[in-house]
């Protein structure tokens, strides 16, 4: 192989572990505090030797030894979700498949119930982002959406109402999907695995999630961080309207 050649893909390697390091390194404030204690450690560690202070340089090799191996299990779902948020965007779609208006009605009309019953669930509505990756490990359905089944998926004591439903146009792609939960500060503390599932999901795609508390029947929709009340019907399907046209 050509000499150049083989300095080109050379240069173009480091580049490639350079940009998702600094990515990844920069994607929460926790991995970010972790990297400069790393850093903090090894500059302390280096002038400990320099000065000939041995028993603190020899307690901070130790700790060097097994810091990284600490800060891999601490930082396992931020590493988790570093890896699906590229995932995801490598698989956006070109044009987004959106639900028809009798689709929305049964959506709205569904998470109405639930709200009114105090019925937790958890719907999310695919738009370029394709959420394949989560679907696979579900159980796939794709079924027609009704309101009837999505009432029936979320009802207490059956084998999906505690996972996610996944929408793509008018179909549900399937239910009891999983997502990374969100660590996210910005909202009460308090907050349940339902909520901070749905932050997650809408941190590393442009879906729209819907959830129902099932203690207080609260109706919240999340889009791309955010999280909004939307405790009447009017206000649901307004949202889905801007969202799935």
């Amino acid at each position: 192989m050509d000499k150049w050649l083989l300095i080109l893909l050379d240069g173009y390697i480091v580049w490639m572990i350079t940009f998702f390091l600094l990515s990844f390194f920069l994607s929460s404030k926790r991995v970010f505090r972790m990297l400069l204690l790393l850093i903090f450690i090894y500059v302390i560690a280096l002038g400990a030797k320099q000065l000939g202070l041995d028993l603190s340089a020899r307690i901070l090799d130790y700790s060097l030894e097994y810091l990284p191996l600490m800060f891999v299990v601490i930082l396992a779902p931020d590493i988790r979700k570093s890896f699906e948020s590229a995932f995801v965007i490598d698989n956006k779609r070109d044009v987004a498949t959106m639900g028809s208006t009798e689709t929305k009605q049964h959506i709205v009309e569904a998470v109405s119930y639930l709200s009114s019953q105090n019925i937790g669930a958890l719907i999310t509505i695919e738009k370029h982002s394709s959420l394949d990756q989560y679907a696979e490990r579900a159980i796939m359905m794709n079924s027609q959406v009704s309101k009837e089944l999505l009432v029936n998926i979320f009802t207490p004591l059956t084998p999906l109402h505690d996972g996610a439903v996944i929408i793509r146009g008018d179909t549900i792609r399937c239910a009891g999907a999983y997502y990374v939960l969100s660590e996210t500060n910005k909202y009460d503390k308090t907050m349940g695995s339902r909520h901070r599932a749905a932050l997650g999901i809408s941190e590393v795609s442009d879906s729209l999630t819907i959830v129902v508390s099932e203690e207080t029947g609260t109706i919240s929709i999340v889009i791309e961080g955010i999280m909004l009340k939307a405790n009447d019907k009017e206000k649901i399907y307004e949202y889905l309207n801007m969202f799935m046209k």
